[in-house]
C-alpha cells in the first residue's frame, strides 16, 4: 500500500492510493496516519478496505508529510562511506545516532525556510524508515520485520548551527519545514529489499547527489536492531537512514541553498518530492 495525507496545512485528511494511482479518502476509516495507527496491527485492518467505496481525491490536492506526527525523528549521520568522506570524517565504526525535532515535519512540496541567521542551508536526500511495532533488542535477522514501511526524507541542515556552534547536531537540524517526508509511505511488503533503492537529489534542475541504498555502511536491519538496544523504538517511530555525497557542505567551494532555489528529490518507488526555499518571515 501506498499511504498519503492530503489537503491543508493542519487538516490534512488519510488517504491510499488505488490500484490505477488514483488517492482514496479513508478518514471514514481511520482519522490520521501516526503513532499506532501505523503499526503492522492497524496496516493489516486498512488493507481490508474497499477503496472503490472510497472518493476520490482531487489529484491537484496538496500533499501533507505522509505521518501527521510520530513520536520519535531519530537520524542516522556518516551512513555512506563516500560522504563521510566529503565531510572530512572517518567512517563510523558504529552508526552515529542523533534527533530531529517532530516540528520539523512537513509535506514534500512545502517551501523550506530558512531560518533566521542561516548561512549554510543544506540538502540531503535520505532513506525513511518507519517502525512498525514497540520493540527492544530485536536481532538483525528479525529486524526488517518490524518495518512499517519506507518514505522519502530530505533531512535539510542548516550546517552552521550543525557544526559551528557548541552542542548537539540537533540545533542544525531541527527548524520548521526541516523535515519534508512522503509523498508516500510505502508499506514493506512493496520493498523487498531496502538496500537496494536508487535515491537522488537535484538543486534548480543540477543533479547533485546519485547513488543507492546499497552503499549504506550499515543497512536498515542492522540499524534497528542497532538502535533497539539503546531505546525502545515505537510504532510511528522515522529513522533518517544518513545521505549520500554531494550534499552541498561537500562542494568545493561548499554551495549552499539561498531562497528562490528549488530542489527535487526521489528514491525508486518511493515517489518524489519539490521544495523551494523561501526566507523567514
Amino acid at each position: 500500500m501506498k499511504l498519503v495525507r492530503f489537503g491543508p496545512i493542519g487538516a490534512e485528511k488519510p488517504g491510499i492510493v488505488d490500484a490505477s494511482g488514483q488517492i482514496r479518502d479513508v478518514s471514514a476509516h481511520v482519522s490520521d496516519f501516526g503513532g499506532d495507527s501505523v503499526s503492522l496491527t492497524a496496516l493489516d485492518s486498512l488493507r481490508s478496505i474497499d477503496l472503490d467505496a472510497c472518493p476520490t481525491v482531487d489529484s491537484a490536492t496538496r500533499l501533507g508529510a505522509c505521518l501527521g506526527w510520530v513520536p520519535n525523528f531519530h537520524c542516522v549521520g556518516l551512513n555512506y562511506a563516500r560522504h563521510a568522506a566529503e565531510s572530512g570524517m572517518a567512517a563510523p565504526a558504529e552508526p552515529v545516532l542523533f534527533s530531529k525535532a517532530t516540528t520539523s515535519l512537513s509535506g514534500p512540496t512545502d517551501p523550506i525556510v530558512q531560518p533566521r541567521d542561516s548561512e549554510k542551508l543544506d540538502w540531503e536526500v535520505e532513506l525513511g524508515v518507519v517502525i512498525g511495532r514497540d520493540v527492544s533488542y530485536v536481532s538483525e535477522a528479525d529486524a526488517l520485520g518490524c518495518v512499517a514501511g519506507y518514505c522519502v526524507i530530505n533531512d535539510v541542515s542548516e550546517r552552521k548551527f550543525q557544526l559551528e556552534l557548541t552542542g548537539q547536531w540537533v540545533k542544525g537540524k531541527s527548524a520548521p519545514t526541516f523535515g519534508p517526508t512522503g509523498p508516500y509511505l510505502v508499506t514493506a511488503d512493496e520493498v523487498p529489499d531496502p538496500q537496494a533503492l536508487g535515491l537522488w537529489l537535484e538543486v534548480n534542475g543540477e543533479k547533485a547527489q546519485s547513488s543507492s541504498t546499497s552503499d549504506m555502511i550499515f543497512g536498515v536491519a542492522h540499524i534497528v536492531s542497532y538502535m533497539s538496544r539503546f531505546m525502545a523504538l515505537r510504532a510511528g517511530d522515522i529513522i533518517a537512514t544518513g545521505t549520500p555525497e554531494g550534499v552541498g557542505m561537500g562542494h568545493k567551494p561548499p554551495r549552499y541553498l539561498k531562497p528562490g532555489d528549488t530542489v527535487r528529490l526521489g528514491i525508486d518507488g518511493l515517489g518524489e518530492q519539490r521544495q523551494d526555499v523561501v526566507a523567514a518571515p
